[in-house]
């Protein structure tokens, strides 16, 4: 591995090994994870560096693996758990949802969650529908989880390391379609990023660009397109959807008086309603047009002929900023 300059899966694999070197708590387990290195081998060369007792292979079974990841984080170790897709996660969230979130408020301080859930998640690897969900607005629905979701090698590797030493709950999703875009200079020093703000890209004055996860690219390739037009397009990425730091996000509308926010999830309830809906409470008076969504459709993603159909592309960001731009 090139320390130099990795892709976001190498970054997680880096965050990984020095999490688990700088504290011997820490403990991988999962599907695959051990011999094979994870479906994507997001965590290869660990149990030849750690162990078999800290690299933990497990059966086909995320009921067991969610309930047992509890039971660890509880009594003192910090678990980084792998469900191998997003779509296969919902076996486990009754442990996460009735249990882990819960932990600290049940037992009045007493005892603590330090797990880690990471995932793939989204549309773009040619998979069927269930290797392809987007569904962080149902898991930052739910007290006392953090939801973080890096968009570059840079962040994976500074933002995992801070949710491993997060005493609470973090549900860490890895955009699929970027594990091996885009490689990026990240130095192995251990620097951790902080969970709960957002990472503004590019600065503008004429209208902000919200996004997160794998659609920050086509949101940065539309911002090249506004510029080329000579339209100054400020993009922000949210990174952590649950909590939300809504004071950058106000205070980029407020600036530009223009919002239009883009992701994969489908439109009904996502995160970018209920970011549309406090920037409205915020900042009503800064905005000169409505704000847009440019999402996936309510539907579960599709094979992978129609991917391009369902993914929010360049076009349809560039057709909501039309929209907004209109206003006097």
């Amino acid at each position: 591995m090139n320390p130099d300059k990795i892709t976001l899966l190498e970054a997680v694999n880096l965050a990984l090994h020095r999490a688990m070197a700088e504290d011997e708590n820490v403990v991988i387990l999962g599907e695959d994870v051990g011999v094979n290195g994870g479906v994507f081998r997001a965590t290869q060369g660990l149990r030849d560096s750690f162990g078999f007792k800290r690299v933990i292979d497990s059966p086909l079974a995320e009921t067991m693996l969610g309930g047992l990841a509890v039971g660890m984080a509880a009594q003192g170790l910090k678990p980084v758990l792998e469900i191998q897709f997003m779509g296969f996660i919902y076996a486990a969230m009754e442990h996460l949802v009735s249990h882990a979130s819960r932990l600290r408020n049940r037992t009045r301080g007493r005892l603590s969650c330090p797990l880690v859930l990471r995932t793939p998640m989204g549309a773009g690897i040619r998979a069927p529908e269930h290797h392809s969900e987007s569904t962080e607005a149902m898991f930052a629905q739910i007290p006392g989880v953090r939801v973080i979701i890096p968009s570059s090698p840079a962040r994976a590797y500074g933002l995992l390391l801070a949710a491993i030493d997060d005493p609470d709950p973090v549900l860490f999703l890895e955009p699929t379609r970027l594990y091996r875009m885009n490689p990026q200079t990240v130095v192995d020093d251990g620097q951790r990023l902080p969970l709960d703000s957002c990472f503004t890209l590019r600065e503008g004055s004429d209208i902000t660009l919200i996004s997160w996860g794998a659609s920050v690219l086509e949101t940065r390739q539309a911002a090249d397109v506004l510029e080329a037009r000579g339209i100054s397009a400020e993009v922000i990425d949210v990174a952590c959807v649950k909590p939300l730091d809504l004071d950058t996000l106000e205070a980029s509308v407020r600036k530009t008086g223009r919002c239009v926010i883009v992701h994969e999830a489908p439109r009904s309830c996502g995160v970018g309603a209920e970011i549309a809906a406090s920037v409205y409470e915020r900042a009503f008076l800064d905005l000169q047009a409505p704000i847009q969504r440019v999402t996936a459709p309510d539907i579960p993603p599709p094979l992978y002929r129609l991917e391009h159909l369902y993914i929010p592309g360049v076009e349809d960001i560039l057709h909501a900023c039309d929209i907004t731009l209109k206003f006097a």
